[in-house]
């Protein structure tokens, strides 16, 4: 099921959605304590900058995502980008929720005719974790299956905001020739409820979970985007320290935009990235906690050199990387990158130019056309269907 790109209409609808869960989960007085003095921003500087760098400043001149991007485009990141640096993570954590999220998707479907997916989902809720399973064929067994962890600085994010994106992997599987993709999307903890290692401990049940269903490893592929891929960074080290489940290791990984290192003077901020480093670096402070160091490989694997710890981690049919030019996790992927060619891993990196953090995810929703809301999934299954196949 792969819809079409997100309209205004789509935008009022979710906010129609959004408005009473802020109002129920933030409460009114907390939430006007941030809306307010955020209006004149809203309303006035955001719609004037990007007025300004648009239309009134030379092409050259602009920032590279502003040169590519649709006026849509342009506009909706200036929004998340002020979003990322100024909105609290308890208001923030509500705009990904799966109360907002579902309806909304109920919605887009409904609008290009789907009463039901074509692919199935159902919730599962273990009590070492949670999360969601799509399947083409719930009666088979699958023939691959991706294990993916979203994005969301830890403390916001769910599968049910990924839900349209995940839908249109497996369905792309599905074109590729698979006779029956499933995807597991693990919802982990979010930062405050709870910090390191609670969400490796769920990624490795979930890991498990999903390995009790395939059988074999290889048949599976781990992914995740930003926080999403340094857990599946760690759940990689941890499987490689450990003898009893190197046997373990999946056949493929799929990482977009993944956060290496959690605090790196390495982040830097660009003109075109949504993200910035400050606020990045105060979410992975929070997601360490207070016992164990930020410079721990196993809470911020960038912090890893070791090449034989790396070789051992790798997949046995090694990793696909996909991120942006202009991403503030720049510099961090390309040392990984760098790394685990150095350890004789098995590495394809797509580096999209004038490309900001995790685009094959934003660009479904936001893409002009078919061919470039599917861009980055399709080079990442035409991968899956290279080596897993």
């Amino acid at each position: 099921m792969i819809l079409s790109q997100i309209s205004y209409l789509d935008c009022l609808v979710f906010l129609i959605f959004l408005a009473p869960q802020l109002l129920l989960e933030v409460g009114i007085f907390d939430l006007a304590a941030w809306l307010l003095p955020a209006i004149p921003h809203l309303a006035i500087i955001v719609p004037y900058q990007f007025i300004r760098e648009r239309y009134l400043t030379p092409l050259r001149s602009r920032s590279p995502f502003v040169q590519r991007a649709t006026p849509f485009q342009d506009f909706v990141i200036r929004y998340v980008r002020y979003a990322f640096a100024f909105m609290p993570a308890p208001i923030g954590r509500v705009f990904f929720s799966k109360p907002v999220s579902f309806p909304f998707l109920r919605w887009r479907m409904l609008r290009h005719g789907y009463l039901r997916s074509p692919i199935a989902w159902r919730e599962v809720k273990e009590k070492r974790f949670s999360g969601v399973w799509l399947t083409v064929d719930e009666t088979a067994e699958p023939d691959v299956v991706i294990f993916y962890l979203h994005g969301g600085g830890f403390a916001m994010g769910s599968s049910y905001f990924y839900m349209e994106f995940l839908l249109a992997w497996v369905a792309l599987l599905k074109e590729a020739g698979f006779k029956n993709p499933a995807l597991f999307a693990l919802e982990y903890t979010l930062v405050p409820d709870a910090v390191y290692p609670t969400q490796i401990q769920e990624a490795f049940a979930g890991y498990e979970h999903v390995l009790s269903v395939v059988k074999n490893p290889f048949r599976v592929c781990v992914g995740g985007d930003s926080a999403g891929g340094t857990l599946i960074l760690s759940l990689l080290l941890y499987l490689a320290d450990h003898p009893q489940h190197q046997a373990q290791l999946p056949g493929l990984a799929t990482l977009i935009s993944p956060w290496v290192t959690l605090v790196s003077e390495k982040d830097r901020d660009t003109s075109s990235d949504y993200l910035n480093a400050e606020t990045l670096h105060l979410y992975g402070r929070q997601y360490a906690g207070t016992k164990i160091s930020i410079d721990d490989p196993m809470v911020s694997p960038g912090k890893e050199k070791d090449l034989r710890r790396w070789l051992r981690a790798s997949p046995a049919h090694g990793w696909v990387i996909l991120f942006g030019k202009e991403e503030v996790f720049g510099p961090e992927i390309r040392d990984l990158i760098a790394l685990l060619g150095s350890a004789g891993a098995r590495v394809k990196l797509h580096e999209e130019e004038g490309s900001i953090h995790a685009w094959p995810v934003a660009a479904l929703y936001l893409g002009e056309n078919r061919e470039e809301r599917l861009k980055g999934l399709s080079d990442i299954v035409a991968s899956v269907r290279e080596r897993l196949s």
